[in-house]
C-alpha cells in the first residue's frame, strides 16, 4: 500500500539518499533459526520517496500460526514466492551502497546480515535507527513504537501494520519528519545520516553539546 504526504516543506530539507528497510520474519532471531518472509525498501531522496522494492520470499520454512495472525502472511503465500536467495540478490542490487534506516534497526540488521550471508554478501553500510532517534527527538511521545509515533505525529498510516512495504513507508515518513524537526530545532543546514547515527547513541542530556561538536566537524 502506498501513501502520499504533503512534502512541499520538506523537499529542500533532506537531500541525502537513504534506503529505509523493513523485514517480516518467522520469529525474533536468525540465530534461533528464524527466517525472513518478506522484505521492502523505500528509497528517500531530496525529501521524497523516489523508489520502492518489495517481495515475499520463500526460505523453505513454514509460517507459525501466530506470525500468520500478526502479518497475514501464510505458508501458502510463501510457497508461491521467489526463493530467498533470488530476493536477497535483487535486494542487494537495489540497495547498492545506500545508507540504511530501519525502525528498531537491531532487528532488521540481524535478518539482513543473516540472509545476505547465505548468498555470500556482506553489508558494508551502516544503519540508522528511527526508534532510537525518536526517543531523543520526541521524548514526550506516548511510546516509540512505529504505529504510536505515526499517530502521535499525524503521519500517513497503514490500514494494517506488520507488512513490510507499509511499515517501510511509515518509517520513511517518520524519518523525513525527524530530519526536518531536528534541523529546525537546532538551526542546522543539514542533518546527514552519519550525524544521526552518532546522535542515536547520545544520551538526551548530551544532545546539545553533541550538536555543537558536529556543527564544526561535519559543517552542519
Amino acid at each position: 500500500m502506498a501513501f502520499s504526504i504533503d512534502v512541499s516543506s520538506v523537499k529542500s530539507e533532506c537531500m541525502e539518499q537513504v534506503a529505509v528497510i523493513d523485514f517480516e520474519t518467522t520469529g525474533l532471531s536468525p540465530a534461533m533459526g528464524d527466517r525472513a518472509t518478506e522484505v521492502a525498501v523505500v528509497v528517500v531522496e531530496g525529501g521524497v520517496i523516489v523508489d520502492r522494492y518489495q517481495s515475499l520470499m520463500n526460505a523453505g520454512v513454514r509460517i507459525p500460526a501466530f506470525i500468520e495472525a500478526l502479518t497475514g502472511i501464510s505458508s501458502t503465500m510463501i510457497s508461491r514466492a521467489p526463493s530467498a536467495a533470488k530476493v536477497m540478490r535483487e535486494l542487494a542490487e537495489f540497495v547498492g551502497d545506500m545508507p540504511l534506516v530501519a525502525h528498531n534497526a537491531a532487528f532488521d540488521s540481524k535478518f539482513l546480515d543473516a540472509e545476505w550471508s547465505r548468498i555470500k554478501k556482506h553489508r558494508q553500510q551502516e544503519f540508522a535507527c528511527s526508534m532510537l532517534l525518536a526517543r531523543r527527538i520526541y521524548p514526550v511521545a506516548p511510546n516509540h513504537k512505529l504505529g504510536s509515533l505515526v499517530s502521535h505525529l499525524g503521519l500517513p498510516s497503514a490500514v494494517r501494520h506488520h507488512r513490510a512495504l507499509a511499515d517501510a513507508e511509515m518509517t520513511a515518513h517518520l524519518w523525513l519528519k525527524m530530519v526536518l524537526d531536528f534541523k529546525q530545532q537546532y538551526c542546522l543546514s543539514a542533518v546527514p545520516h552519519e550525524f544521526l547515527r552518532m546522535l542515536q547513541k547520545t544520551p538526551k542530556a548530551q544532545i546539545p553539546s553533541c550538536v555543537e561538536r558536529a556543527k564544526h566537524r561535519l559543517s552542519l
